[in-house]
Protein backbone atom coordinates (compact mmCIF):
# COMPACT_ATOMS: atom_id res chain seq x y z
CA UNK A 1 0.00 0.00 0.00
CA UNK A 2 1.07 3.60 -0.42
CA UNK A 3 2.47 5.26 2.68
CA UNK A 4 -0.38 6.45 4.90
CA UNK A 5 -0.60 10.16 5.46
CA UNK A 6 -2.41 12.50 7.84
CA UNK A 7 -5.41 14.31 6.41
CA UNK A 8 -8.02 16.78 7.56
CA UNK A 9 -10.07 13.81 8.75
CA UNK A 10 -7.78 13.28 11.77
CA UNK A 11 -7.25 16.92 12.69
CA UNK A 12 -8.39 17.86 16.18
CA UNK A 13 -9.14 14.29 17.23
CA UNK A 14 -6.46 14.35 19.92
CA UNK A 15 -4.42 11.31 18.83
CA UNK A 16 -1.80 12.82 16.54
CA UNK A 17 1.20 11.25 18.32
CA UNK A 18 -0.37 7.79 18.29
CA UNK A 19 -1.38 8.12 14.66
CA UNK A 20 2.15 9.12 13.68
CA UNK A 21 3.49 5.91 15.23
CA UNK A 22 0.79 3.84 13.55
CA UNK A 23 1.55 5.32 10.14
CA UNK A 24 5.18 4.27 10.50
CA UNK A 25 4.14 0.70 11.42
CA UNK A 26 1.70 0.43 8.52
CA UNK A 27 4.22 1.81 6.01
CA UNK A 28 6.34 -1.35 6.51
CA UNK A 29 3.92 -3.21 4.24
CA UNK A 30 5.11 -3.16 0.63
CA UNK A 31 2.79 -5.62 -1.18
CA UNK A 32 0.46 -4.38 -3.90
CA UNK A 33 -3.04 -5.60 -4.77
CA UNK A 34 -5.15 -5.92 -7.91
CA UNK A 35 -8.01 -3.36 -7.86
CA UNK A 36 -10.13 -5.73 -9.98
CA UNK A 37 -10.02 -8.56 -7.40
CA UNK A 38 -11.86 -8.53 -4.04
CA UNK A 39 -9.85 -9.03 -0.89
CA UNK A 40 -11.96 -12.05 0.07
CA UNK A 41 -15.29 -13.70 -0.71
CA UNK A 42 -17.01 -16.71 0.86
CA UNK A 43 -20.36 -18.44 1.31
CA UNK A 44 -21.66 -19.22 4.81
CA UNK A 45 -24.75 -19.12 7.05
CA UNK A 46 -25.74 -16.23 9.32
CA UNK A 47 -28.37 -15.58 11.93
CA UNK A 48 -30.62 -12.64 10.98
CA UNK A 49 -33.81 -11.12 12.42
CA UNK A 50 -35.62 -13.26 9.82
CA UNK A 51 -33.88 -16.51 10.77
CA UNK A 52 -30.76 -18.33 9.58
CA UNK A 53 -29.91 -17.44 5.99
CA UNK A 54 -27.30 -18.53 3.46
CA UNK A 55 -24.91 -15.59 3.11
CA UNK A 56 -22.43 -14.28 0.57
CA UNK A 57 -19.73 -12.25 2.29
CA UNK A 58 -17.76 -9.80 0.15
CA UNK A 59 -14.71 -7.82 1.23
CA UNK A 60 -14.10 -5.24 -1.46
CA UNK A 61 -10.58 -4.05 -2.07
CA UNK A 62 -10.72 -0.26 -1.83
CA UNK A 63 -8.25 2.51 -1.13
CA UNK A 64 -8.47 1.69 2.57
CA UNK A 65 -10.20 2.98 5.67
CA UNK A 66 -9.86 6.75 5.96
CA UNK A 67 -9.17 6.58 9.70
CA UNK A 68 -6.63 3.76 9.30
CA UNK A 69 -4.74 5.71 6.65
CA UNK A 70 -4.46 8.52 9.19
CA UNK A 71 -3.03 6.05 11.74
CA UNK A 72 -6.11 4.33 13.05
CA UNK A 73 -7.09 1.56 15.42
CA UNK A 74 -4.51 -0.30 17.48
CA UNK A 75 -5.63 -3.78 16.40
CA UNK A 76 -6.69 -3.37 12.77
CA UNK A 77 -4.29 -4.30 9.97
CA UNK A 78 -6.81 -4.53 7.15
CA UNK A 79 -5.70 -1.24 5.61
CA UNK A 80 -2.40 -2.95 4.77
CA UNK A 81 -4.33 -4.96 2.14
CA UNK A 82 -5.70 -1.86 0.42
CA UNK A 83 -4.99 -0.80 -3.16
CA UNK A 84 -2.04 1.44 -3.91
CA UNK A 85 -2.93 5.10 -4.31
CA UNK A 86 -5.85 5.40 -1.92
CA UNK A 87 -8.80 4.99 -4.32
CA UNK A 88 -10.38 2.47 -6.71
CA UNK A 89 -12.44 3.37 -9.78
CA UNK A 90 -16.11 2.46 -10.16
CA UNK A 91 -15.41 0.03 -13.03
CA UNK A 92 -12.81 -1.85 -11.01
CA UNK A 93 -15.10 -2.14 -7.99
CA UNK A 94 -17.86 -3.55 -10.19
CA UNK A 95 -15.33 -6.05 -11.59
CA UNK A 96 -14.78 -7.17 -7.99
CA UNK A 97 -18.54 -7.64 -7.55
CA UNK A 98 -18.63 -9.83 -10.66
CA UNK A 99 -15.80 -11.99 -9.30
CA UNK A 100 -17.91 -12.49 -6.16
CA UNK A 101 -21.01 -13.40 -8.15
CA UNK A 102 -18.96 -15.95 -10.09
CA UNK A 103 -17.69 -17.38 -6.80
CA UNK A 104 -21.27 -17.66 -5.53
CA UNK A 105 -22.39 -19.44 -8.72
CA UNK A 106 -19.64 -22.02 -8.26
CA UNK A 107 -19.88 -22.56 -4.50
CA UNK A 108 -23.41 -21.79 -3.25
CA UNK A 109 -26.66 -23.68 -3.43
CA UNK A 110 -28.56 -21.15 -5.48
CA UNK A 111 -28.29 -17.46 -4.68
CA UNK A 112 -27.72 -16.29 -1.12
CA UNK A 113 -30.58 -14.48 0.60
CA UNK A 114 -28.12 -12.41 2.66
CA UNK A 115 -25.37 -10.26 1.15
CA UNK A 116 -22.69 -8.84 3.46
CA UNK A 117 -20.35 -6.22 1.99
CA UNK A 118 -17.30 -4.93 3.82
CA UNK A 119 -14.41 -2.75 2.71
CA UNK A 120 -12.23 -3.06 5.83
CA UNK A 121 -13.26 0.56 6.22
CA UNK A 122 -16.56 2.33 5.55
CA UNK A 123 -18.70 1.24 2.63
CA UNK A 124 -20.74 4.43 3.04
CA UNK A 125 -17.65 6.67 2.81
CA UNK A 126 -17.87 7.96 -0.76
CA UNK A 127 -14.10 8.22 -1.01
CA UNK A 128 -13.90 4.45 -0.61
CA UNK A 129 -17.04 3.53 -2.56
CA UNK A 130 -18.39 6.26 -4.87
CA UNK A 131 -22.13 7.00 -4.85
CA UNK A 132 -22.34 5.62 -8.40
CA UNK A 133 -20.91 2.31 -7.25
CA UNK A 134 -23.11 2.16 -4.17
CA UNK A 135 -26.24 2.58 -6.28
CA UNK A 136 -25.06 0.02 -8.84
CA UNK A 137 -24.42 -2.52 -6.08
CA UNK A 138 -27.89 -1.86 -4.67
CA UNK A 139 -29.41 -2.61 -8.07
CA UNK A 140 -27.23 -5.70 -8.52
CA UNK A 141 -28.55 -7.28 -5.32
CA UNK A 142 -32.10 -5.87 -5.41
CA UNK A 143 -33.53 -9.37 -5.88
CA UNK A 144 -32.03 -10.64 -2.61
CA UNK A 145 -33.68 -10.41 0.82
CA UNK A 146 -31.17 -8.61 3.03
CA UNK A 147 -27.91 -6.70 2.75
CA UNK A 148 -25.36 -5.66 5.37
CA UNK A 149 -22.91 -2.82 4.70
CA UNK A 150 -20.20 -1.63 7.06
CA UNK A 151 -19.52 1.97 8.06
CA UNK A 152 -18.16 4.27 10.73
CA UNK A 153 -20.96 6.36 12.29
CA UNK A 154 -19.79 9.52 10.48
CA UNK A 155 -20.98 8.24 7.11
CA UNK A 156 -24.33 6.74 8.13
CA UNK A 157 -26.64 9.18 6.36
CA UNK A 158 -30.23 8.51 5.44
CA UNK A 159 -29.83 9.24 1.74
CA UNK A 160 -26.93 6.79 1.44
CA UNK A 161 -28.67 3.99 3.32
CA UNK A 162 -31.91 4.55 1.40
CA UNK A 163 -30.21 3.49 -1.84
CA UNK A 164 -30.71 -0.05 -0.50
CA UNK A 165 -34.04 0.26 1.27
CA UNK A 166 -35.54 1.97 -1.80
CA UNK A 167 -34.97 -1.14 -3.92
CA UNK A 168 -36.75 -3.30 -1.37
CA UNK A 169 -33.76 -4.73 0.50
CA UNK A 170 -33.92 -5.32 4.22
CA UNK A 171 -30.84 -3.31 5.13
CA UNK A 172 -28.47 -3.37 8.09
CA UNK A 173 -25.54 -1.05 8.74
CA UNK A 174 -22.68 -2.74 10.57
CA UNK A 175 -20.92 -0.22 12.81
CA UNK A 176 -17.50 -0.95 14.31
CA UNK A 177 -18.34 0.41 17.75
CA UNK A 178 -15.78 -1.88 19.51
CA UNK A 179 -17.06 -0.99 23.02
CA UNK A 180 -19.80 1.05 24.64
CA UNK A 181 -17.21 2.57 26.99
CA UNK A 182 -15.87 5.80 25.52
CA UNK A 183 -12.64 5.67 27.56
CA UNK A 184 -11.79 2.15 26.37
CA UNK A 185 -12.60 3.01 22.75
CA UNK A 186 -10.38 6.08 22.89
CA UNK A 187 -7.44 4.85 24.98
CA UNK A 188 -7.26 1.16 24.05
CA UNK A 189 -8.60 1.12 20.49
CA UNK A 190 -7.70 4.66 19.37
CA UNK A 191 -11.13 5.24 17.85
CA UNK A 192 -12.31 8.81 17.90
CA UNK A 193 -16.13 8.77 18.17
CA UNK A 194 -18.38 8.32 21.21
CA UNK A 195 -21.25 6.02 22.08
CA UNK A 196 -23.64 8.91 21.47
CA UNK A 197 -22.47 8.97 17.83
CA UNK A 198 -23.40 5.29 17.55
CA UNK A 199 -26.85 6.07 18.93
CA UNK A 200 -27.21 8.86 16.35
CA UNK A 201 -26.20 6.45 13.55
CA UNK A 202 -28.86 3.99 14.73
CA UNK A 203 -31.47 6.75 14.58
CA UNK A 204 -30.32 7.80 11.10
CA UNK A 205 -30.53 4.22 9.78
CA UNK A 206 -33.88 3.68 11.46
CA UNK A 207 -35.30 6.81 9.78
CA UNK A 208 -35.21 5.02 6.41
CA UNK A 209 -36.25 1.60 7.70
CA UNK A 210 -32.78 0.09 8.18
CA UNK A 211 -31.35 -1.69 11.21
CA UNK A 212 -27.92 -1.72 12.82
CA UNK A 213 -25.49 -4.50 13.65
CA UNK A 214 -22.95 -3.46 16.29
CA UNK A 215 -19.44 -4.88 16.03
CA UNK A 216 -17.67 -5.09 19.38
CA UNK A 217 -14.04 -5.95 20.16
CA UNK A 218 -13.33 -8.43 22.94
CA UNK A 219 -10.06 -7.66 24.75
CA UNK A 220 -8.43 -4.66 23.09
CA UNK A 221 -4.85 -4.03 24.22
CA UNK A 222 -4.21 -2.75 27.76
CA UNK A 223 -7.18 -4.59 29.30
CA UNK A 224 -6.74 -7.69 31.46
CA UNK A 225 -8.94 -10.71 30.73
CA UNK A 226 -11.50 -10.03 33.51
CA UNK A 227 -11.68 -6.33 32.60
CA UNK A 228 -12.26 -7.21 28.96
CA UNK A 229 -15.03 -9.68 29.81
CA UNK A 230 -16.80 -7.21 32.09
CA UNK A 231 -16.58 -4.44 29.51
CA UNK A 232 -17.94 -6.72 26.80
CA UNK A 233 -20.92 -7.85 28.87
CA UNK A 234 -21.76 -4.23 29.68
CA UNK A 235 -21.29 -3.18 26.05
CA UNK A 236 -23.60 -5.90 24.69
CA UNK A 237 -26.29 -4.95 27.20
CA UNK A 238 -26.02 -1.25 26.32
CA UNK A 239 -26.11 -1.91 22.58
CA UNK A 240 -29.16 -4.15 22.91
CA UNK A 241 -30.97 -1.27 24.62
CA UNK A 242 -30.46 1.08 21.65
CA UNK A 243 -33.51 1.19 19.41
CA UNK A 244 -32.69 -0.16 15.97
CA UNK A 245 -29.68 -2.23 17.04
CA UNK A 246 -30.97 -5.77 16.60
CA UNK A 247 -27.67 -7.71 16.38
CA UNK A 248 -24.38 -7.55 18.27
CA UNK A 249 -21.32 -9.29 16.86
CA UNK A 250 -18.55 -9.85 19.41
CA UNK A 251 -15.19 -10.07 17.67
CA UNK A 252 -12.37 -11.48 19.82
CA UNK A 253 -9.23 -9.49 19.09
CA UNK A 254 -6.68 -11.31 16.93
CA UNK A 255 -3.09 -10.26 16.28
CA UNK A 256 -2.80 -8.73 12.80
CA UNK A 257 0.44 -7.65 11.20
CA UNK A 258 1.37 -3.97 10.97
CA UNK A 259 -0.54 -3.00 14.11
CA UNK A 260 0.24 -1.84 17.64
CA UNK A 261 -1.22 -5.09 18.97
CA UNK A 262 1.34 -6.97 16.87
CA UNK A 263 4.15 -4.92 18.42
CA UNK A 264 2.84 -5.68 21.93
CA UNK A 265 2.38 -9.37 21.12
CA UNK A 266 5.96 -9.65 19.85
CA UNK A 267 7.25 -8.20 23.14
CA UNK A 268 5.11 -10.53 25.27
CA UNK A 269 2.67 -7.81 26.31
CA UNK A 270 -0.52 -9.15 24.76
CA UNK A 271 -2.42 -12.43 24.65
CA UNK A 272 -5.62 -12.79 22.58
CA UNK A 273 -8.71 -13.65 24.65
CA UNK A 274 -9.50 -17.14 25.83
CA UNK A 275 -12.25 -18.99 24.01
CA UNK A 276 -13.64 -19.66 27.48
CA UNK A 277 -14.09 -15.89 27.80
CA UNK A 278 -16.05 -15.81 24.54
CA UNK A 279 -18.31 -18.58 25.83
CA UNK A 280 -18.67 -16.86 29.22
CA UNK A 281 -19.78 -13.57 27.64
CA UNK A 282 -22.27 -15.31 25.35
CA UNK A 283 -23.75 -17.17 28.29
CA UNK A 284 -24.03 -14.01 30.38
CA UNK A 285 -25.76 -12.03 27.63
CA UNK A 286 -28.01 -14.74 26.17
CA UNK A 287 -31.14 -13.02 27.53
CA UNK A 288 -30.60 -9.54 26.04
CA UNK A 289 -33.08 -8.21 23.51
CA UNK A 290 -30.79 -8.72 20.50
CA UNK A 291 -29.12 -11.46 18.51
CA UNK A 292 -25.60 -11.91 19.92
CA UNK A 293 -23.04 -13.77 17.82
CA UNK A 294 -19.30 -14.33 17.67
CA UNK A 295 -16.94 -15.72 15.05
CA UNK A 296 -13.41 -15.91 16.51
CA UNK A 297 -10.98 -15.33 13.63
CA UNK A 298 -7.94 -17.58 13.81
CA UNK A 299 -9.37 -19.54 16.73
CA UNK A 300 -6.95 -22.00 18.28
CA UNK A 301 -3.87 -20.23 16.93
CA UNK A 302 -1.37 -18.27 18.98
CA UNK A 303 -2.54 -15.06 17.29
CA UNK A 304 -6.27 -15.75 17.68
CA UNK A 305 -8.62 -16.49 20.56
CA UNK A 306 -7.47 -19.79 22.06
CA UNK A 307 -7.45 -22.07 25.08
CA UNK A 308 -4.92 -24.85 25.60
CA UNK A 309 -4.92 -26.26 22.09
CA UNK A 310 -6.70 -29.48 23.02
CA UNK A 311 -10.24 -28.11 23.36
CA UNK A 312 -10.17 -25.14 20.99
CA UNK A 313 -12.07 -26.74 18.12
CA UNK A 314 -14.75 -28.11 20.44
CA UNK A 315 -15.36 -24.73 22.05
CA UNK A 316 -15.36 -23.04 18.64
CA UNK A 317 -18.01 -25.52 17.46
CA UNK A 318 -20.14 -24.67 20.49
CA UNK A 319 -19.76 -20.94 19.74
CA UNK A 320 -20.85 -21.49 16.15
CA UNK A 321 -23.80 -23.55 17.37
CA UNK A 322 -24.79 -20.76 19.75
CA UNK A 323 -24.63 -18.22 16.91
CA UNK A 324 -27.31 -20.13 15.01
CA UNK A 325 -29.48 -21.33 17.90
CA UNK A 326 -28.94 -18.63 20.60
CA UNK A 327 -29.03 -21.42 23.19
CA UNK A 328 -26.42 -21.09 26.00
CA UNK A 329 -26.85 -24.73 27.01
CA UNK A 330 -24.48 -25.66 24.16
CA UNK A 331 -21.57 -24.62 26.39
CA UNK A 332 -22.51 -27.24 29.00
CA UNK A 333 -21.42 -29.86 26.47
CA UNK A 334 -17.75 -28.78 26.37
CA UNK A 335 -15.17 -28.98 29.13
CA UNK A 336 -11.41 -29.20 29.54
CA UNK A 337 -8.82 -29.16 32.32
CA UNK A 338 -7.58 -25.79 31.07
CA UNK A 339 -10.83 -24.19 32.23
CA UNK A 340 -9.32 -24.15 35.74
CA UNK A 341 -6.39 -22.10 34.43
CA UNK A 342 -8.80 -19.69 32.76
CA UNK A 343 -10.73 -19.32 36.02
CA UNK A 344 -7.48 -18.45 37.80
CA UNK A 345 -6.70 -15.85 35.12
CA UNK A 346 -10.16 -14.35 35.54
CA UNK A 347 -9.57 -14.12 39.28
CA UNK A 348 -5.96 -12.93 39.39
CA UNK A 349 -4.92 -11.21 36.15
CA UNK A 350 -4.67 -7.43 36.30
CA UNK A 351 -3.23 -4.83 33.96
CA UNK A 352 -0.04 -4.95 36.02
CA UNK A 353 0.65 -8.66 35.49
CA UNK A 354 -0.80 -9.52 32.09
CA UNK A 355 -0.67 -11.86 30.44
CA UNK A 356 -0.43 -14.35 33.28
CA UNK A 357 -0.22 -17.23 30.79
CA UNK A 358 0.26 -17.40 27.05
Amino acid sequence: MSKPSPEAFEEGRGMDAHNEVMRDIRAEKSETYDPHEPTRVWVDEDNTPDGVKQSLTIILNTGGCRWARAGGCTMCGYVAESVEGGSVAHEALMDQIQVCLDHEAENAEGTADLIKIYTSGSFLDEREVPAETRRAIAETFADRERIVVESLPDFVEADRVSDFTDVGLETDVAVGLETATDRVRRDCVNKYFEFADFEDACAEARSVGAGVKAYLLLKPPFLAEPEAAADMIDSIERCADVEGCHTVSMNPCNVQRYTMVDELFFEGGYRPPWLWTVAHVLEETADVDAIVVSDPVGHGSERGAHNCGECDDRVQTAIKDFDLRQDPSVFEQVSCECEATWEYVMDAETSYNMPLVR
